[in-house]
């Protein structure tokens, strides 16, 4: 293999995701190698006889997650990773990128063909922190060789003292910051730093001091006076003999085009969510304008449903989720004939039948679309019983996801409490004792006293 080819390792047990990405890189000419493995067992025995540049991995395989592939954090410079997934969220990709990962990829055919430029940005990412790491190893060798490097890095190289004063910094605070190195001699750090970023320097400074370097982001000042978003990693020089801090050495770098990046993916995020939002609300007018017998039900056991699910501890991210439950908990009744739905008196079996297939039908809709995948707990289980008595699939207790149970609970006390055609609403105290006869037999216990404290709480 030519030395400039860039080997990388494929941890891949599908073979349509595989063969894409190889599609991909194939394109890309003789520049890139690649070898693609199924399993963690495999990437860890083809590591033992290569040393690829990059490893790009799903992040679940068959025995195992490649999260083990990551590099150890006290090992910066071991092989990159870029991790992929078919279900992506917030707080997996957080924590693909506190454990090392340098990129972390939802899966899509866009995403997969675009795995070359992926690569090229993981390898010049990875490249730069051996560069900043390399520097800062060579910085505490000797003051010599700090200055040769300092004076010829494109990173800016400063010197201060415990007061936050600067006494040398490299030229490359011309291209960074717009100034000449002796119009910065003798300045305080604090000068130049955005206001709202004061705090977090200030704490630095308040640490009990250590020679392991740290890295923080801020915003500098620019001569023109505007602001530009700094990294920099900077570490305590300590006084061999009485491990008093005596300077602080540090290395910055200009980030302020990926901190634009980062606010634009932030934003069409959000544009994306709030897109998915409205698209919930629409079908939930749909429902009801198809449903006038039940219409306005959707909206209430959803505001009931969060309010008592607060008081369980829920974090708002499964909060998130069981609202698009609850809105969307009847969405398979879409496929239920009018004729079964809009009957003004009772269903007969065959009809019954039908009806209960509703959590299926919502099922298969909903499960493609992965955004929504977390909220399916209700929309799929919402009529099982604690008694294994439920449909679809009869689950007993716990077995029922505990977003279901609570829903199940405010569904009935909804359903009772509301007019139908062939009924008048329930009186209150009669739901509140078929509630309390049916705990531990339709409904789970501990969430049924919940809820009636809740009704009586609030005068429901």
């Amino acid at each position: 293999m030519p030395n400039d080819m860039i080997h990388i390792l494929l941890v891949e047990d599908e073979d349509p995701h595989a063969e894409l990405i190889q599609r991909a890189f194939e394109d890309q000419g003789a520049e890139f190698q690649i070898h693609r493995v199924r399993s963690l067992g495999e990437a860890r025995e083809h590591r033992r006889e290569n040393e690829p540049k990059l490893i790009i991995a799903d992040w679940r395989l068959p025995d195992g997650e490649s999260l083990e592939l990551l590099p150890n954090h006290r090992d910066p410079l071991a092989t990159p990773i870029i991790l992929m997934t078919s279900y992506g969220n917030e707080r997996i990709a957080v924590e693909a990128l506190k454990s090392g990962a340098l990129d972390y990829v939802v899966k899509s055919p866009e995403s997969m063909l675009d795995m070359p430029h992926l690569a090229r940005k993981a390898l010049d990412q990875w490249k730069a922190r051996a560069d900043r790491i390399h520097m800062q190893e060579a910085l505490s060798e000797s003051e010599a060789h700090f200055r040769l490097l300092a004076e010829n890095a494109s990173d800016m190289i400063t010197r201060l003292n415990t007061s936050g004063q600067l006494f040398y910094i490299s030229p490359a605070c011309k291209t960074i910051l717009g100034y000449k190195p002796e119009e910065m001699i003798g300045v305080k750090s604090f000068d130049l730093i955005h206001p709202e970023d004061h705090p977090q320097i200030r704490e630095l400074f308040s640490q009990t001091p250590g020679d392991a370097p740290y890295t923080i982001t801020y915003r500098a000042k620019h001569k023109d006076g505007h602001y530009v978003w700094l990294e920099t990693s900077a570490r305590a020089i300590l006084d061999h003999g009485t491990k008093e801090v005596i300077e602080i050495q540090a290395a910055s770098r200009d980030i302020t085009e990926r901190k634009r990046a980062e606010e634009a993916l932030q934003l069409a995020h959000n544009q994306l969510r709030d897109a998915y939002e409205r698209t919930i609300e629409g079908w939930v007018r749909a429902l009801d304008l198809r449903d006038r017998e039940t219409e306005g039900h959707t909206q209430r056991v959803t505001e009931i449903t969060i309010k008592v699910a607060k008081q369980l501890g829920l974090s708002e991210e499964d909060l998130s989720h069981i609202k698009r439950g609850a809105l969307l908990h009847d969405m398979g009744k879409i496929a239920i004939p009018d004729e079964i739905l809009q009957k003004p008196g009772p269903l007969n079996e065959i009809e019954w039948e039908r009806m209960r297939q509703h959590p299926m039908y919502a099922y298969e809709m909903l499960a493609p679309i992965a955004y929504l995948n977390p909220a399916l707990d209700i929309p799929f289980y919402h009529h099982e019983r604690w008694n294994g008595s439920g449909y679809p699939h009869g689950l007993k207790g716990e077995q029922i996801p505990l977003s279901a149970r609570l829903f199940a609970i405010v569904d009935v006390w909804d359903a009772l409490r509301s007019d139908r055609p062939y009924r008048k609403a329930i009186p209150r105290e009669q739901v509140i004792d078929y509630l309390s006869e049916n705990a531990n037999i339709l409904f789970d216990p501990k969430l049924v006293q919940l809820f009636l404290e809740f009704v009586e709480a609030n005068n429901l």
